[in-house]
């Protein structure tokens, strides 16, 4: 049964905690409102349906879906929905969520897969080995694309062998395996001090800039690197997440232990991967 929530907004602002709704700038009479999409959800975005209805021009409305295959396929996206050429007041935003009993399984690499896409980055210049690093990273610890740019130097405990992840609640720490180890070991003691723009730069990943790497520079990376292993599938930073979970589901790891690695708050979004690992 799909799921639907009505808002009233007035003046075109909202705030609530799932979504909001605020009002731009312009020129004119007319008004430009754009809704975001966060983290706090568990439901995935894709198949959610966005109505937006100007109450001041005889309920003129507009609707938009999250579809597959954009970068609002992941659970933890933040994605921003405009929608121009309404009136200045008294509007309603109506968010319908699909049945979660008929939606699809998230699309995930076989270990084949996995394998051919962390051979890609040549290991030759800076640039492959901070990709290197960071797709290693990325299928080693299931992270979020905006936990792995946030990251900083310190973040990391090599000798020990994991990662802090620093959220808004709490600390997860999640273990790396040993290929992972040796690939930012090298990044950050032979490769990092090249590229970074000045000495007191705290992030892990940084930019051709020497700036902290950005969700939009990543999703390229992931993109190239596809295309050079030929995998026909749709990749995505999310694509990693699920995969990691899926395999460590398929090969006994204990629900809960997974939970905790991914973040999920509720255990029932993290039932999924046991599905997967049945279909």
């Amino acid at each position: 049964m799909k799921k639907t929530l009505l808002f009233a907004v007035l003046a075109g602002v909202m705030a609530i905690c799932i979504s909001s709704c605020k009002k731009e700038p312009q020129d004119g009479p007319k008004e430009t409102y754009t809704i975001e999409f966060r983290q706090d959800m568990n439901v995935a975005l894709v198949g959610t349906a966005v109505k937006f209805t100007d109450l001041s021009l005889g309920a003129t409305s507009r609707t938009w879906k999250f579809q597959d295959g954009t970068p609002a396929t992941s659970t933890d996206a933040e994605v921003s929905v405009v929608f121009g050429s309404f009136g200045q007041k008294n509007c309603s935003l109506e968010v319908t969520f699909p049945d979660k009993s008929t939606q699809k399984l998230p699309q995930i690499l076989t270990n084949q897969e996995v394998e051919l896409l962390l051979e890609q980055p040549s290991c030759t210049d800076t640039k492959g080995y901070r990709d290197k690093a960071m797709l290693e990273l990325l299928y080693a610890t299931g992270i979020r694309v905006s936990e792995l740019i946030s990251l900083d130097v310190l973040d990391l405990n090599l000798s020990e062998g994991f990662v802090t992840c620093r959220g808004k609640d709490k600390n997860r720490n999640i273990p790396i395996y040993s290929t992972a180890v040796k690939a930012l070991s090298e990044y950050i003691e032979f490769i990092r001090p090249q590229m970074i723009a000045v000495p007191t730069e705290t992030a892990l990943f940084v930019n051709i800039s020497g700036e902290r790497m950005s969700r939009q520079g990543f999703w390229k990376i992931i993109k190239l690197y596809q295309q050079k292993a030929n995998i026909k599938k749709t990749i995505t930073p999310h694509t990693l997440r699920h995969s990691f979970a899926a395999h460590l589901v398929e090969n006994g790891a204990d629900l809960r232990s997974v939970q905790e690695m991914l973040g999920h708050s509720d255990i029932s979004t993290t039932q999924i991967y046991v599905n997967m690992s049945h279909s």
